[in-house]
């Protein structure tokens, strides 16, 4: 028998999207109710417009207006859509993967970064942060009326970075040198840097890699920097990434008292079925 409330929260999602698509140089402008202390930091392309768009004005309405809000190109962006971006807030501002490349790094470990889609991700990860703290997140983030508490988070010492807990690990177990090492899975979406991080680990493990990189190569890299360094994960309650509401029609988790959902591409289509919770 079909799943008649799967398929219809897909075909809903779709047809929210394109409208919102429809929309995106006629949304009114939000006014934040507060700033928040940190730049923040995203990467995206074209394909990803819409979910950039949307998640940067549930920052501003949920979190707050930052010094800065950083959208790193992956070199896809047209010039339409870095100019309707940088209109959204004045905050706002677009730059180019190619401007974000870590120095000093082995000759072998560069082309990924500069051509992969994903390595180009890790590379921006891997420069941050520049002098300060800053918050990273993925595009197809939206936030919550519970994300008020990063305010409070921001001010964490204790450790080096906080990290969004992953539902099971999803990565290149190629990187990997025993299963226990997969435990306590990171996942790349949204990361609050406090200082730069010890990369050796995971540049070393690159470096004895047989074959081409793949999809999750960078999060594996980064699973692996949390662990070698003195990090935390998120509160997986209020910060979410899981999928066992995929075959459902409802979104399990979108609620005014969570922080974030992550909507990881088996759930993407709960993303605009949520977008006004």
């Amino acid at each position: 028998m079909p799943n008649y409330g799967y398929h219809l929260a897909r075909a809903k999602g779709r047809a929210i999207r394109a409208i919102y698509r429809t929309l995106l140089g006629t949304l009114p402008g939000i006014e934040p109710s507060r700033p928040f202390p940190l730049e923040v930091f995203s990467y995206s392309g074209e394909a990803a417009l819409p979910e950039q768009v949307a998640s940067i004005r549930s920052f501003l309405r949920y979190v707050g207006r930052p010094p800065k809000f950083n959208i790193v190109s992956d070199g896809s962006y047209s010039g339409a859509s870095k100019r309707l971006l940088g209109a959204l807030d004045p905050c706002v501002s677009v730059s180019d993967s190619s401007d974000w490349l870590p120095r000093d790094l082995p000759e072998k470990i560069r082309p990924y970064l500069q051509t992969h889609p994903t390595g180009r991700q890790l590379a921006l990860i891997m420069s941050l942060p520049v002098s300060a703290p800053i918050l990273y997140l993925d595009s197809d983030i939206l936030f919550f009326a519970g994300a008020n508490d990063l305010h409070a988070l921001v001010e964490t010492r204790e450790v080096a970075a906080l990290y969004l807990a992953d539902y099971r690990f999803s990565g290149d177990e190629r990187l990997l040198r025993d299963p226990s090492e997969a435990d306590d899975p990171v996942n790349t979406g949204f990361l609050l840097l406090f200082q730069k991080l010890d990369w050796s680990l995971s540049i070393g493990r690159f470096l004895d890699l047989s074959g081409a990189p793949t999809f999750f190569t960078n999060q594996t890299m980064t699973h692996l920097t949390m662990h070698a360094n003195r990090t935390a994960p998120f509160d997986a309650r209020k910060y979410v990434l899981q999928l066992d509401d995929q075959f459902i029609y409802p979104d399990r988790y979108a609620n005014r008292r969570i922080a974030l959902r992550h909507y990881v591409n088996p759930v993407r289509h709960k993303f605009w079925t949520s977008l006004f919770v």
